[in-house]
């Protein structure tokens, strides 16, 4: 087996059994990695199950190019059933916790049952060990990384853990991969936590052997000498992922004060030029990425343990919060990460009770609560402490926005911004109506990495944003050559969507991070990640089977949900995004519905799935999965003509 380690680890917290699997090579050249490696696990659980009980497992997985040194591969997935939406979760986090799993002999980790005092495992020289974690649970993510690397006796080790809100079970705690990556979305570090799973230590030793090591170091040395002459690569390299603040909110695209608004007048101060000039100093990067695309703070009162603050953080933390102070923002991102939050969902949620409060919804259920007004950076702070803690309002907002607007009643379902009960990312889609498609039929909930965003497809010059390389010409390899504008859901945007999404997905399946692929900045596009994948495994693989991976795991994560209850009534998005905003609310006109619901119609016919969102039998067929939807407790629907939109 090239390219892997060629097992599988298979642990039951419950009985304390660790042991070994060694799949054929059918499984790797099907699954490849990634999130259909962690689809192929969470399928074979019960249907219907509770997703804080121990039948919920935990999936780790790498893929075939994770070992190959290449930048951008270093990452990992980790899914299970989300305690958020009730149906799929699954995130990949950079760093360097994939290569050294593979270097410890594991491609994947599957973990069952839940033990009785909390525990961490750690994995090296063949070997699982279930060792006591009681010294560390309720400490940080940071003194708890310290105490187990300690406890391993090897400061080389990498670990992913929870921190103290995934202890507490909230429903959008995230799990860590050392201390500056983060599997944020869905809730997953809630489950670690009902299972007393602190985290996962591991040493490796042997490189997984390579078909064709030689052909991997000559596209190393490529990227490494082409990518500084790539502008969009540069400017992440200089400022991350807080660039785009500034020019999303001159677009009317930055969510402001709870999505009521596109635009903030306090971008200005939050912006990734601004936070360079006085919190953020250092950069970091994943395992062999020269792009170093992470900043560390460096400001006063500010620990720099936990890194720096991405686009999302301060979009969701800072301008939908209405917070224009960047020490608060910076700060409510490291007392997340401290904490083990995810920052889109504790930031949106915490949007969503400011309107509340605005509304008059919470004073009399919570009158101890801290004053939750929009721009209010101490209440940010003092609210995600107490969210990790579940104490007094905290508890009611662990549970994420629509749990919480459930509970408050009063008519504030309507401020909970979220899909699938998912809060939505810091892309304002009234601007970007495929990202809108995105939010609604993604398997996770509200994801902004399901496709392509629209600004692709405008091709309109604009000199004075800094994103001008993007350009329609990076889609002709799709069969995409017309520019269309943003705020439209035509038939031929849907079928660019649906192109653009297999080949999105396929970077879940790989692991291989977006801003060193193209065409989202121009570098490695699908040529170089079949010629990789290929002197990686020495398969003879061709670009139709790297995208039917992608379109693999779009399906499959489809059929989880299908049999957790969601349809087609699940695919849509909050009411507020449908709504005509005033003119000055610096926000696009909503969304049209009936040509939203009619995208979605075509998006199905075109995916080869019924009118109410369940994958046919000859897609099934198709895809090679229809003798296995049996025992997955999945029964495919048979396709039904005449029944699309668009």
């Amino acid at each position: 087996m090239k390219g892997y380690a060629g097992k599988v680890a298979m642990v039951d917290l419950s009985t304390r059994r660790t042991e070994f699997q060694h799949p054929d090579w059918r499984f790797y050249r099907e699954l490849i990695g990634g999130r259909n490696m962690v689809l192929h696990y969470l399928l074979q659980m019960a249907p219907r199950i509770a997703p804080l009980s121990p039948a919920n497992r935990i999936v780790i997985a790498t893929s075939a190019i994770t070992s190959t040194g290449f930048p951008g591969t270093s990452r990992l997935s980790v899914g299970c059933k989300s305690p958020l939406s009730g149906g799929f979760a699954e995130g990949e986090a950079g760093g360097w916790f994939g290569p050294e799993l593979q270097r410890a002999g594991v491609d994947c980790v599957v973990i069952d049952g839940a033990a009785n005092e909390p525990v961490f495992l750690y994995i090296h020289g063949g070997e699982i060990e279930i060792r006591s974690a009681e010294a560390f649970w309720g400490l940080e993510t940071a003194e708890a990384h310290k105490g187990i690397l300690e406890d391993v006796g090897a400061q080389n080790a990498r670990a992913l853990l929870i921190g103290p809100a995934g202890e507490k079970l909230v429903r959008f705690a995230c799990v860590a991969s050392d201390l500056h990556n983060y599997c944020g979305r869905g809730g997953m570090g809630a489950v670690w936590g009902s299972k007393k799973l602190k985290g996962i230590a591991v040493v490796g030793a042997t490189q997984p052997e390579l078909a064709d090591p030689e052909a991997i170091r000559r596209h190393i040395q490529w990227f490494a000498h082409s990518f500084p002459e790539n502008a969009g690569l540069s400017s992440k390299g200089e400022f991350g992922t807080m660039l785009g603040v500034e020019p999303m909110s001159v677009m009317g695209l930055l969510p402001t004060l709870n999505f009521t608004r596109g635009s903030f007048a306090g971008a200005h101060a939050i912006t990734g030029e601004q936070l360079v000039e006085t919190l953020v100093g250092g950069r970091e990067g994943c395992r062999a990425c020269p792009v170093r695309c992470k900043r560390v703070v460096t400001g006063e009162r500010l620990d720099n343990r936990y890194g720096g603050p991405e686009f999302e953080s301060i979009g969701s933390l800072g301008s939908n919060c209405g917070i224009a102070d960047p020490y608060f923002v910076v700060k409510a991102n490291e007392r997340c990460n401290a904490l083990g939050l995810d920052t889109i969902s504790a930031g949106v949620t915490i949007a969503f009770a400011m309107e509340c409060e605005q509304a008059g919804l919470l004073r009399d259920q919570w009158p101890e609560r801290p004053n939750l007004h929009f721009g209010n950076g101490e209440a940010l702070l003092e609210t995600c402490e107490l969210i990790a803690k579940r104490s007094g309002i905290g508890d009611l907002l662990a549970e994420g926005s629509r749990r919480a607007a459930e509970r408050i009643g009063q008519g504030s379902s309507e401020y909970s911004m979220a899909v699938k009960g998912l809060e939505i990312p810091a892309h304002d889609p009234r601007g970007k109506w495929g990202v809108a498609l995105g939010y609604a039929v993604s398997p996770t909930g509200a994801d902004h990495l399901q496709a392509a965003h629209d600004t692709w497809f405008e091709r309109q010059p604009a000199p004075e944003i800094p994103y001008t390389y993007i350009d329609i010409s990076d889609l002709w390899p799709f069969g995409i050559y017309d520019p269309m504008p943003g705020a439209s859901l035509s038939g031929e945007k849907v079928r660019a969507f649906v192109q653009l999404q297999r080949w999105w997905a396929l970077h879940n399946v790989l692991d291989l991070c977006i801003f060193v692929s193209a065409p989202e900045y121009r570098m490695a596009g699908l040529g170089v990640v079949r010629e990789l994948v290929a002197a990686a495994t020495g398969w003879n693989v061709l670009d139709s089977e790297l995208l039917r991976a992608g379109e693999l795991s779009i399906t499959l994560a489809r059929i989880f949900n299908a049999r957790e209850g969601f349809s087609a009534e699940d695919d849509v998005l909050p009411e507020r995004l449908h709504m005509e905003l005033p003119f000055d609310s610096g926000t696009h006109s909503g969304i049209a519905r009936l040509e939203f619901d009619a995208a979605r119609r075509t998006y199905y016919e075109l995916v080869g799935w019924s009118p109410d969102g369940t994958p046919t039998r000859a897609k099934c067929l198709e895809l090679g999965i229809l003798g296995r939807c049996s025992s997955w407790g999945f029964a495919p629907v048979e396709a039904q003509r005449g029944q699309g939109g668009g």
